[in-house]
């Protein structure tokens, strides 16, 4: 029987756009790349190096010219740390990357460890001995980040120095650096203009005395200045830094060999336009005249401090003050996160009936699906790109909290397993992110269970109602609760931050244990707590929400669900449901099919009936 018959009104499977599957890592590069560096060590005269999974910019998402901890340990998890000596070679992971990080280095070479257990700074105190030397690149660390690591090697007598990148010098293949185009934002996308941003940060400056502030996270700078550009993965960023001084106009650096007649036009008046590779010699000329800086300590690079105190400046150390503004949306945002969320569940729908069709005959790979979610995707005119790498993970894959599908890993469906897709999309109008875990088969009473029990977690933050100032933080154990019950949980947040045309995961604020600012109404957030089954199966339900004032209690906030698609009945055990829980899931459904229904065809539009119907 060929794919045509099994789904006779789709089209076939075509190739992706978006997204690769390139298998990116070889364990069998890692003997011969850590020998290099090891060499390069020995004539540097020091006694091992700290290499982090970040750029300059400390992004989740670095260019394939920055990305040293891959090509040196096949490590590409989106967090990490190496540190590698004559003797010993380390990789720092968190707990969503135990299983990829053994899998994808040569672990005979590289001890992998979790750092929810072991902290890489006292690991190195006590495998470094008294007087070594440890090198780092003051580019990629952040002062704030480092302190820890830096703290415990000094108590052992263990000196950490700033060094030029050895990694930098045995990689002869390095990729060349983005040359994507700069796209300057109208106010119908961005609804406020960077001249009023400006004079709100300025505001904001003021306070604290601030001469001058420097941004470096490319969020930031894409934001404030209304820009978007290409130069990473799935975010539609542009690489670069920016001075703001309290009066004048503001600095951009950025690759000069973006600019163009028509963007430099477009920020005349707005920005001086300069090299990035001008930013050094700036922020040492603005610390000559004695200027108090601000600076994000958790987030710019060590080099942008020891520049600005070793030219005089007075430091001020406090978070970037563009992140929390930005994280507010304000109505025009919204107006367009709601819309892209809207096409995002247009798409979602097509693809859920399609696999509804095809998964229980047998013959669906997990490329098949990325696939096939990504063109519905494409179908829609302002779709620009997916918002990450898709999570595509059937029976035990999807088990493995950020497993991303390669030709190597890429693994049949087989009929009654379960199957998580975490997947999300960029649209002109904003960024999606949706997970949903599908039915191909009867499902177990255990899977129903562990199912209904994520569910009924999403739903009581979905319902929640709490005081103004309340942060992520003492509100992410309504969403455990039913699992703890059982004595389950899941080793990661509940939510993140979400970008409007910008970043997937974004902060300050996000729904875990780690995000203490309080939520503030415009936030959108991620809702999406997991259960996994280590070898058999995964699952997670999420939708995006925002943060909103309570209609009925002054001074108090909820939640406006954003995300449109359906949630598989078929693995809800009802009976665990109470009556507000299964009011809720039943209006849920009918806003589904209300707002998206009417741009599906005869046949999917049948589909969606089905999917949505009240239980």
């Amino acid at each position: 029987m060929t794919r045509k018959d099994i789904m006779p009104d789709y089209k076939a499977i075509p190739d992706a756009k978006y997204q690769s599957f390139e298998e990116k890592s070889d364990p069998t590069q890692v003997a011969p790349r850590l020998a290099a560096v090891r060499t390069q060590l020995a004539a540097m005269g020091i006694d091992g190096i700290l290499i982090p999974r970040t750029d300059v910019h400390q992004g989740e998402y670095v260019p394939d010219s920055d990305a040293r901890l891959a090509y040196l340990t096949g490590f590409t998890g989106s967090a990490g740390l190496a540190a590698v000596t004559a003797d010993i070679a380390a990789l720092f992971v968190d707990s969503r990357y135990t299983l990829q990080a053994p899998a994808q280095t040569d672990t005979a070479l590289v001890t992998v460890l979790d750092t929810t257990t072991v902290k890489p700074g006292p690991w190195l105190a006590e495998h470094l001995p008294a007087g070594a030397r440890l090198g780092f690149d003051p580019w990629l660390h952040t002062p704030g980040r480092l302190a820890p690591i830096r703290e415990a090697l000094e108590n052992a007598g263990i000196e950490l120095i700033p060094v030029e990148n050895p990694v930098d010098a045995i990689w002869d293949d390095r990729p060349d650096a983005p040359k994507g185009p700069i796209e300057v934002l109208g106010h119908n996308r961005t609804g406020k203009s960077t001249e009023a941003k400006l004079a709100e940060l300025r505001t904001t400056m003021s306070k604290d005395g601030a001469d001058a502030v420097v941004l470096t996270l490319p969020e930031s700078l894409c934001w404030l200045f209304n820009v978007r550009g290409r130069d990473v993965p799935h975010n539609p960023f542009v690489l670069g830094f920016a001075i703001v001084p309290a009066e004048g106009t503001p600095t951009l650096f950025v690759a000069d060999n973006k600019l163009t007649d028509e963007n430099r036009q477009a920020l005349e008046g707005i920005a001086e336009l300069r090299d990035k590779g001008e930013f050094e010699a700036a922020l040492a000329q603005l610390a000559a005249a004695e200027s108090s800086v601000w600076f994000d300590p958790e987030t710019a690079p060590i080099r942008v401090k020891s520049v600005l105190a070793d030219a005089g400046a007075r430091l001020i150390e406090k978070r970037d003050p563009v992140l929390l503004p930005k994280a507010r949306k304000n109505d025009v945002e919204l107006a367009g996160m709601r819309e892209a969320q809207k096409l995002d569940g247009i798409a979602v729908a097509k693809f859920l009936a399609w696999f509804d069709e095809a998964a229980p005959h047998g013959d669906l790979t997990e490329i098949d699906i990325v696939k096939m979610l990504e063109s519905f995707r494409r179908d829609e005119p302002t779709a620009v790109d997916i918002s990450f790498e898709t999570i595509s993970g059937s029976g035990p894959n999807g088990a493995i909290v950020h497993y991303r599908v390669s030709e190597k890993s890429n693994r049949g469906l087989n009929p009654g397993e379960l199957m998580l897709v975490d997947s999300g999309g960029q649209y002109l109008s904003g960024t999606t992110d949706i997970t949903r875990t599908m039915a191909s088969g009867p499902a177990t009473d255990e899977q129903k269970d562990r199912f209904t029990r994520v569910l009924k977690g999403m739903i009581a933050i979905s319902r929640a109602r709490f005081p103004a100032g309340t942060a992520g933080s003492q509100i992410d154990a309504l969403a455990r609760q039913f699992l703890w019950q059982i004595g389950k949980t899941y080793n990661h947040g509940t939510g993140h931050g979400v970008g409007a045309f910008l970043s997937v995961h974004e902060g300050p604020a996000g729904i875990a244990p780690s995000y203490t600012v309080p939520l503030e109404a415009g936030m959108v957030l991620s809702n999406e707590p997991g259960y996994y089954l280590e070898g058999q199966y995964g699952i997670r339900i999420e939708n995006l929400i925002v943060v909103q004032e309570s209609e009925d209690f002054p001074g108090y906030l909820d939640f406006e669900t954003l995300t449109l698609a359906p949630i598989d009945r078929r693995l809800i055990a009802v009976e665990l449901l109470d009556a507000a829980e299964r009011d809720w899931l039943n209006a849920y459904h009918a806003r589904v099919s209300r707002e998206i229904g009417p741009h599906l065809d005869t046949q999917t539009r049948g589909w969606l009936d089905q999917a949505t119907a009240p239980i």
